[in-house]
C-alpha cells in the first residue's frame, strides 16, 4: 500500500460518497487509475464495504449504552447467536479480561433499557453503563507510517 492507496482511504473514510472524477481531481490520478485502486483495496479486503453514519438520537434512539457480560451461563455460540439477532445491539465484542463481551446498545428509553437487560441477564452478570458523551464517535483508520 502506498501513498495514494492511504490517502484514498482518508478521503473515502471521511466521505465514502465522494464521485471518482472528485478522488481524481484530489489526488492528482486518471480516473481510471482511481478505479483500479478502489478495486484493488476491495478484492484486498482493504475495504470492507460502503454505508451511511445514522445519528441514533435522530431516529429516536437516543440512549446509547455500554454493557458488559460477565460469567456467561451458556457457551459463547449461544449467546452469540442470540446477540447477533437483537436490534438494539448495534456492536458487540468478545474481549479478554473478567468481561467476556462489551456490547454498544442504541435504545429509545428507559424501558427499552429494561426490557434489553432482561433479555440479557438469562445468559450472564449484566453490567450497563449509559453514554453521556462520545469525545470520539468516528475516527478515519489508516497505516501508521
Amino acid at each position: 500500500m502506498d501513498k495514494i492507496d492511504i490517502d484514498l482511504l482518508a478521503l473515502l473514510q471521511e466521505d465514502a460518497r465522494m464521485t471518482i472524477s472528485e478522488l481524481s481531481k484530489k489526488l492528482a490520478l486518471s480516473r481510471p487509475s482511481i478505479t483500479e485502486r478502489l478495486h484493488r483495496l476491495q478484492e484486498q479486503g482493504v475495504i470492507e464495504g460502503f454505508s451511511a453514519r445514522v445519528s441514533p438520537a435522530k431516529i429516536g434512539r437516543d440512549t446509547l449504552l455500554i454493557i458488559q457480560i460477565s460469567d456467561l451461563k451458556v457457551s459463547a455460540n449461544e449467546f452469540e447467536e442470540m446477540i447477533t439477532g437483537d436490534l438494539d445491539v448495534i456492536e458487540c465484542h468478545r474481549v479478554t479480561g473478567h468481561f467476556g463481551y462489551f456490547i454498544k446498545a442504541a435504545v429509545d428509553g428507559m424501558d427499552s433499557l429494561r426490557l434489553l437487560v432482561d433479555r440479557l441477564m438469562p445468559y450472564g452478570n449484566v453490567h450497563t453503563s449509559i453514554i453521556l458523551t462520545s469525545p470520539v464517535t468516528f475516527r478515519p483508520i489508516l497505516p501508521r507510517p
